[in-house]
């Protein structure tokens, strides 16, 4: 038995007052003389047994009385081992978009917020995170219009992350008691683990599921020209039970411009195709109708004609350039040396140095600027050249330089297929293609990594981030280079990486980049909205284009307009990462932990019982209570 305020038991030291006072009779006789005492005598012999009984029975009740009132107000109890051990509790909730699906008391993340607020004693304290929040050592009542408001999240935590996050909210106390909860699904996407990485805390599961898993998702999107002037929208749907068709919708500004039926096949996936004109600004939105999660029923995209990419030739004849950037696409001019204005390179996005002799070192100083403002520069030598002009030049890019000529001639036979320039250009790795010649080239001294080389490995173009040097010259008369399958993806890719341009649509939580074909003056900055929600994006404003990077923001779907001033430059569209849309969960038996259970109610009641104090000052008043009614019979009863 132990006391909450054991000082008071220093108290029971007053039971020796009353053993005093019957010990030591503190009552004055008076003196009464008598003729005859043999009576007197008779008297005092039959009366002193019944009178010592008497005195001590009141002397019991009197000491029970006070020795049960000091004990109630000592207040003791009887407690386990580990109830009256500090108790740390961390909550982690789940509140991403898989917890939209829904129970017959609302959707996963809104039922399991309401029991918690039920079941958590009001203050006690606490500390809860989700995927994007967390609230550290505070009460349920503190935080609860917080968490009545709590948004769903694009990111899902992995169930060793939530762990691991869990137990750094933790003190270092390590005589604490520390339960750890985790309220989720527990998607596939989470995995199971072993628990040896937070033994310092037990750990209990809250498995929430919904009672019907279905649903439908609108998963990708792309385009695909046709030979008239139209282009064709391809989306790709996936059903998680079988389905026979749905509707789909196709909105532009919110205007419903198509409908058709998807139809699943037996693997429960489904194909629809819209025609639209070519040439035609469409800031799209794909929606279907579904009972199931609500977060991918919307596909947001933007198709807008895009910008030309500025490509400046210097040098000799291009014409295998003219193929290759195309009126379309490109913004393609020529000139040579002699008539070069300097003026027109920082309004340029792609230089391209064709077969010069020499480079000028006004050119050089004029080129460094250019690629340090974002351009991108491709050096193709002549047969003979200047090399000290063109280390110039060249030595501050990778610390690279043409040396020794070589008149031998040498076949391209190696592909970097794994290099940015050829991403999403080859299906597989050629090995059987036709090896384009040089017949004589220069050693190239670098460490930029190599795009294609010789069979001896010899580099033939190096380059990555606006910087690509071939080792010989592509003339009629030195190569057939420009006669390759190679050369169109080639030149193709190093013009178009110099100008990010929007896609369909972007994930929101991938880093994305954007390059913007405009100028800024100073302290100009260019800002992203949709409706009331405005926000600044990352920027880097250089002297052609202007580079918007985004990550953390926005954090809803939807499309966004780029607006410098009050005008708007351009649209772009953002959409949630479809990764939670399969309603595939961990079986029960894989979730190791100290308890797994559904009901949080059950949870904590269990708690409170392991950490129940039982409280015994009642009875030791009600003791005191009997012993003041004894007395009262000892008195009246006992003559």
């Amino acid at each position: 038995m132990l006391f909450k305020y054991p000082d008071l038991l220093w108290g029971l030291f007053l039971l020796v007052i009353p053993i005093i006072i019957h010990l030591f009779q503190l009552r004055k006789f008076k003196k009464t003389p008598f003729t005859n005492v043999k009576l007197l005598q008779e008297v005092i012999a039959e009366s002193r047994k019944s009178s010592s009984i008497k005195k001590w029975l009141l002397l019991l009740s009197r000491l029970g009385i006070i020795a049960a009132l000091i004990l109630a107000f000592a207040q003791p109890f009887l407690a386990s081992k580990t109830a009256l051990a500090k108790k740390e509790t961390v909550i982690y909730i789940d509140n991403s978009f898989s917890m939209q699906a829904t129970t017959e008391n609302g959707t996963l993340l809104n039922s399991s917020i309401q029991e918690l607020l039920k079941a958590i004693p009001k203050n006690e304290k606490i500390s809860l995170f989700t995927n994007n929040k967390v609230y550290k050592n505070v009460t349920i009542k503190e935080i609860q219009n917080n968490l009545l408001s709590l948004e769903h999240s694009t990111s899902q935590l992995p169930l060793d992350a939530i762990l691991l996050k869990a137990s750094t909210l933790f003190s270092d106390n390590t005589s604490s008691i520390k339960n750890s909860i985790v309220i989720s699904d527990f998607q596939e996407n989470m995995a199971a683990i072993k628990l040896d990485s937070l033994q310092k805390s037990n750990t209990n599961f809250i498995v929430k599921r919904p009672s019907n898993i279905s649903n439908i998702s609108i998963d990708s999107l792309y385009l695909k020209e046709v030979r008239d002037e139209n282009l064709n929208i391809i989306a790709k749907l996936t059903s998680a039970t079988d389905t026979e068709s749905t509707p789909v919708s196709l909105y532009n500004n919110n205007k419903l411009i198509a409908k058709t039926a998807a139809v699943f096949n037996n693997n429960k996936k489904a194909t629809v195709t819209f025609t639209i004109p070519k040439n035609e600004t469409i800031h799209g939105k794909l929606h279907i109708v579904d009972k199931g999660l609500k977060y991918d029923n919307n596909l947001y995209f933007n198709l807008a004609i895009a910008p030309k990419i500025k490509v400046l030739v210097i040098g000799k004849n291009n014409s295998f350039l003219n193929r290759i950037y195309t009126k379309d696409k490109f913004s393609l001019k020529s000139l040579s040396l002699k008539n070069l204005n300097y003026s027109l390179l920082q309004k340029q996005n792609t230089i391209v140095l064709n077969e010069l002799a020499t480079i000028p070192n006004s050119l050089t100083t004029a080129l460094h600027s250019f690629t340090k403002e974002g351009g991108t520069l491709i050096i193709i030598p002549d047969v003979t050249i200047n090399t000290n002009s063109y280390k110039t030049l060249t030595s501050s890019y990778y610390n690279s330089s043409l040396q020794k000529n070589i008149n031998k001639e040498q076949k391209i036979a190696n592909i970097t297929f794994n290099h940015p320039l050829y991403t999403n250009v080859f299906e597989k790795k050629v090995t059987n293609f036709q090896n384009p010649i040089t017949k004589t080239n220069y050693t190239i001294n670098s460490n930029a990594p190599t795009v294609l080389s010789y069979q001896n490995n010899a580099a033939f173009l190096i380059g990555s981030k606006g910087f690509y040097l071939f080792s010989a010259s592509l003339s009629k008369e030195n190569s057939n280079f420009k006669n390759s399958p190679l050369i169109v993806p080639t030149f193709y890719s190093m013009a178009t990486q110099s100008l990010k341009l929007p896609k369909l649509y972007t994930q929101l939580g991938t880093n994305t980049t954007l390059d913007l074909n405009v100028s800024l003056g100073k302290d100009q900055i260019l800002k992203v909205k949709k409706g009331e929600y405005q926000f600044i994006p990352r920027q880097i404003s250089l002297a052609n284009k202007v580079s918007l990077s985004f990550f953390d923001n926005p954090t809803q779907d939807g499309t966004y307009q780029i607006i410098n001033k009050e005008n708007i430059i351009q649209n772009i569209s953002f959409n949630y990462p479809r990764k939670e849309s399969n309603l595939l969960y961990v079986p029960l038996e894989n979730l190791n932990a100290k308890s797994v259970g559904s009901s949080i109610e059950n949870l904590f009641t269990e708690m409170q019982k392991n950490n129940s104090i039982n409280a015994l000052w009642k009875w030791f008043v009600i003791l005191a209570l009997l012993f003041v009614f004894l007395e009262i019979i000892f008195q009246k009863f006992l003559k």
